[in-house]
This record gives C-alpha cells, structure tokens and sequence, in this order.
C-alpha cells in the first residue's frame, strides 16, 4: 500500500459488520531503489517523536472505552514477517521486497501492493433473539473479537546506531497500528450497545429485527472506516509522524 507518497489502504467490515476486516498501513516502493521521500525533502531533523495514539482523539476515547467497559476483552496477536539490511535504507527497501501483499488498493489503483505493517481483525457474534408478544428482541450480543497486528522484524542483529533509529520506527509504527486496533474495539462496543435490546415490532419469526440491525451496524462501520482514514491522512500528511519516522529511519536519526 517513483516519488509517491505513502498510501492507505483501509478494508473494514464493508457492508457486512460482523465479518472480518482489515486495516493496512500501506507504502509504495518504486523499483528504481529510489526511496519515497517528499517534495523537496524539507523535513526537519526529527526530535520527537509524537506518538501516534496523541494524534487522535477518537482512538483516546476508544482507548477509555476498552479500558472502562466490563465483560469481554478482545484477543490481540502480533506477528511479524522476517526483514534483511544493515543500514536503515536497506531495511527500508527490504520492507518493499517482503512486506505482505494486499489486494486491490482503492488509493493507487494497483490489483496487488505491498505494505509496511497491517491490521486485521475477525469479528463474530453469539446473538439471542427472542419473540415476544408478536415482536422480536435482542436479548444479548456477545462478540469474539480477535486483533492481529503484522509488521517487520529484521531477521539478524543489527549495528548499535542502526538498532536505535530502527527501535524508534518499529515502535512507531506498532503504535499507529495499535491505534486502529482500538479503534476497531470502540466500534465492536459501539455495535454491542446498539444492538442488546433492539427491538421490532411485527417480528415473530425474528426475521425484520436481522435486517435493522444491519442496516444500523453498517453505519457504525462506515463511521469506524472514515476516522481511521481521517488519522491516517494526518500520520502520512506533510510532516506527519509516520513521515518522519520514516525519514529517521532512513536518515539513521
């Protein structure tokens, strides 16, 4: 996901909010071996770096939401995929050799791409519908969430300069993933809220009730969807953090 800047890939749960879905942190590496670096690459040394939660309300109060609310918990896993390189440009281009493949990418127009890290999550419901008096119910609604973020890991030790600038990116990163992996929860309990207690009338067999609930999940979702857009356009905009984590990793800052 020569000379282009990093794009985002977002494939959420689409029409059908329990299914799985995936966000993708996605970078564009020209074959040229040219790095993506920005006009005029006027960037400034780096000196903090923000973390990526600082950056969006929303995750802050997805964050509050995962942390404050009792019953279930969603199972996070982070795997990684194995990188090679010595210097922080190495690393680099070997991210664009061995980043995971993703499909079509609605922001640069390509049937496959490749990432720099992604995050996926698999969303299924133990829901009791139950007919009462000629309408329908939703008794309850229990999710299994599970969250798995993907991203590089150099696959030998690297020099103690190289080290530190690439811990500062990988954490970087694992941050800025992190923050659509809460996301996704706020949204998860969102649709929890929305959904225990819905009723519709004239609904015996519990069929108009499945219908509703889509229709009001869908919305959640698209919402969900657009502020992880929103956040990633200011991570990747002009000097935004993942911008200047990349230029510190590439830089050796």
């Amino acid at each position: 996901m020569a000379g282009r800047r990093p794009a985002i890939f977002l494939a959420g749960p689409g029409s059908k909010p329990k299914s799985a879905g995936t966000h993708f942190t996605e970078l564009t590496i020209p074959a040229t071996g040219d790095f993506p670096l920005w006009p005029g690459n006027r960037m400034k040394p780096l000196r903090y770096l923000l973390a990526a939660c600082l950056l969006a309300p929303p995750v802050a109060q997805a964050q509050t939401a995962a942390q404050s609310k009792p019953g279930w918990k969603p199972v996070e896993k982070v795997e990684t995929y194995a990188i090679s390189g010595q210097t922080g440009p190495e690393l680099y281009a070997s991210i664009g050799e061995r980043g995971p493949m993703i499909g079509k990418s609605p922001t640069i127009g390509k049937s496959k791409a490749r990432v720099i890290a992604h995050t996926n999550f698999k969303l299924t419901w133990v829901r009791d519908y139950q007919p009462r008096g000629g309408a329908c119910v939703l008794a309850s609604a229990r999710p299994k969430l599970i969250i798995t973020y993907t991203s590089p890991k150099p696959s030998k030790p690297l020099p103690a300069a190289v080290q530190k600038s690439w811990q500062v990116f990988a954490a970087g990163v694992a941050a800025h993933e992190k923050v659509h992996g809460d996301a996704i929860v706020d949204m998860v309990r969102q649709i929890e809220a929305v959904s225990v207690g819905l009723t519709v009338a004239a609904d015996p067999g519990c069929r108009k009730i499945r219908t509703e609930l889509t229709n009001r999940l869908s919305e959640l979702s698209q919402t969900q969807r657009q502020a992880s857009r929103d956040f990633d356009r200011v991570e990747f905009g002009q000097g935004g953090n993942m911008q200047r984590l990349i230029v510190g990793l590439l830089m050796g800052w």
